[in-house]
């Protein structure tokens, strides 16, 4: 085993052990003899089984067969999402076949930041992390269930329903994935015309049939970003059957795996043979494990919060520390969009997870003693699935990858770290994704400027305001200040102004999209402005350091200045009301920082 994971991994079993043993006897209080449903009152079971047909109804009556929960983030205006609207009858289908009931327990939202970027329900959007853990959490309350299957893609849905499953982590857990869509316009090409866009080189009917193409069926967007991210890190953690993360939609091989993860969970309940619930498959090793996954390949930087609440949420305390040293031990493997012209579907043709698994294990860089849905251990996710004579199995997966463009391996890996820095000084901690940065631009000290509103900065750029080096401050875009929405739409007149050849790097609290890449940016920076973090004394033309080697962030302004500053204060009840945001002043009143993972849910009982 590489001695950093390791002691990485240690580090994060001692830090946690008080918390960790709390959560077990949680679960291990929640785990009854015979089917939960028992404890029922024969008012509470009708009220249950009501609408069940009658051989449903004769099933949990008997108290011998076990009932699954479907919680599930099907919408169809989503394209990740609308794949999902023909699961529960196939799942239900599945779970007959083997004897055991299945009954759609409820549903959680699911918004896309695609398509509220740039706009007011961008506010709204990470905090949605939060309600999809307490829709799970209600779907899952009442007690009918001995398992649960869980259908959800991207960017807050699944870190969401990670942690509603682990509030009943004696429940066995399954994750079913949907898929990405095939490939359409290449992700660079999507790139460059928006960059024309933002120049006003191109209109809106040229950008939209650019987008279109890009976007262009069901499934998962194919870029490398939070979506992607998700479901890759939940394969990791063994959550998923192998290999399924990136099968596509519609297709007989998804729909195979369906059926195969449908029944694996009947297989999982305590009234089976091999008990496993999530809570003990979700350990140490298995958060690292994601850890390392993520960030061998470049992933999201939205996970630097997802995983530190996931993983509060299954009783394990880890910050910024733990990631910036696994990023330190592992190599870059993966070439995907924006670390790389490629798509998931490339990755996937290339050797995909089972060539990935593969070179971790052999360099010793995943812990192979976990329990995952398909029993102990990793070996099994070096295999890839396949239907032969129309019968699900799992072959060998390839030893090599088809393309050492998009999948290096260990002993040549595109870079000998994982591209992920957290940055620190006296503006505070952050981090920045330097996969993608190109050689050359990981350091910039420039001149500051200044906006408190993303949208503020169309009008600069627009007017040449811009054009020199500077580092560009937006700030008052914490989770208190407004929920943190991502500020992916400066991304274009930003890698405009790199590409004229300045020198031009963002720092802000707020965050980043997963397909951030080539414009350094230091992100979730903590404290927020807002909380009175030093961001909110910056001025216009203070020198800013932005170091994505060194992991320096200096505001270079002598500390009696610095002191004789106030705080700047920043009215932000405009982006607060409107589009919902008003429901919403609670959890805002209530989100911890970046590095604790911008969460509401575990306050009260860290205080108690």
């Amino acid at each position: 085993m590489n001695s950093v994971i390791q002691e990485v991994t240690d580090r994060i079993i001692e830090r946690s052990k008080d918390s960790r043993r709390a959560y077990l006897d949680k679960i291990e209080k929640a785990r009854i003899d015979g089917p939960h449903r028992g404890t029922l009152s024969c008012g509470n079971l009708a009220h249950g089984f009501a609408a069940c047909g009658a051989d449903d109804k004769a099933n949990l009556t008997s108290m011998i067969k076990s009932n699954i929960a479907i919680v599930s983030s099907y919408n169809d205006m989503l394209s990740a999402h609308q794949p999902y609207e023909t699961y529960p009858r196939m799942i239900k289908e599945s779970i007959a076949k083997v004897g055991s009931v299945a009954q759609f327990a409820g549903g959680v939202p699911a918004m896309c930041d695609g398509v509220t970027q740039g706009n007011p329900g961008m506010d709204l959007s990470l905090m949605s992390r939060d309600v999809i853990a307490q829709a799970a959490a209600v779907a899952l309350s009442h007690n009918m269930f001995d398992g649960a299957v869980m259908l959800g893609i991207c960017d807050k849905i699944v870190p969401g329903l990670l942690i509603g499953s682990l509030a009943f982590g004696h429940l066995p857990t399954v994750f079913i994935p949907a898929g990405p869509m095939p490939s359409g316009l290449p992700n660079k090409e999507k790139a460059r015309v928006r960059q024309l866009y933002a120049q006003g080189k191109v209109g809106r009917d040229e950008l939209l049939k650019a987008e279109s193409a890009s976007y262009h069926s069901a499934g998962t967007c194919t870029f490398y970003g939070t979506a992607n991210s998700n479901q890759l890190v939940v394969e990791m953690m063994g959550l998923h059957l192998p290999g399924s993360s990136f099968v596509n939609p519609g297709t007989e091989l998804r729909d195979a795996l369906t059926d195969a993860a449908s029944r694996q969970v009947t297989r999982l309940t305590d009234l089976a043979e091999n008990y496993m619930p999530i809570g003990h498959i979700v350990d140490a090793k298995a958060v690292v494990n994601g850890l390392v996954g993520l960030l061998a390949t470049g992933g999201s930087t939205n996970h630097t919060m997802h995983l530190v609440a996931v993983a509060k949420a299954a009783g394990f305390n880890i910050n910024w520390d733990d990631f910036s040293d696994i990023s330190s031990a592992v190599p870059l493997l993966t070439r995907i969009y924006p670390n790389g012209s490629a798509d998931i579907n490339h990755f996937t043709a290339a050797g995909g997870m089972a060539l990935l698994f593969k070179e971790l294990l052999d360099a010793g860089l995943l812990h192979n003693d976990v329990n995952t849905i398909c029993g102990e251990g990793l070996d099994r996710y070096t295999k890839e699935p396949k239907l032969l004579d129309g019968e699900l199995t799992w072959v060998d997966g390839p030893t090599e990858s088809s393309d050492k463009e998009v999948v290096a391996s260990v002993a040549l890996p595109f870079k000998p770290d994982g591209g992920l820095t957290v940055l620190g000084g006296n503006l505070g901690r952050g981090v920045i994704k330097t996969s993608a940065l190109r050689s050359g631009t990981e350091i910039v000290k420039a001149p500051a400027v200044v906006f408190e509103d993303q949208f503020e900065l169309d009008s600069a750029f627009q007017s040449g305001e811009l054009d020199k080096d500077c580092v560009v401050v937006v700030r008052f875009q914490g989770p208190k200040a407004i929920g943190m929405p991502e500020l992916h739409r400066l991304t274009p007149p930003l890698g405009v102004l790199q590409d004229k050849g300045f020198k031009v790097a963002l720092v802000t609290d707020g965050r980043m999209s997963g397909a951030s890449g080539k414009v350094p940016a230091a992100i979730h920076v903590t404290p927020e402005a807002y909380d009175g973090g030093m961001l909110a004394k910056v001025q216009n033309g203070d020198v800013i350091e932005l170091n994505g080697i060194t992991g320096d962030l200096i505001l270079h302004v002598d500390e009696e200045t610095l002191a004789a500053r106030e705080v700047k204060q920043s009215d932000v009840a405009a982006h607060q009301v409107g589009m919902g945001r008003e429901l919403f002043g609670g959890f805002r009143s209530l989100l911890t920082g970046a590095e604790e993972g911008a969460c509401s849910l575990f306050g009260s009982q860290e205080q108690k």
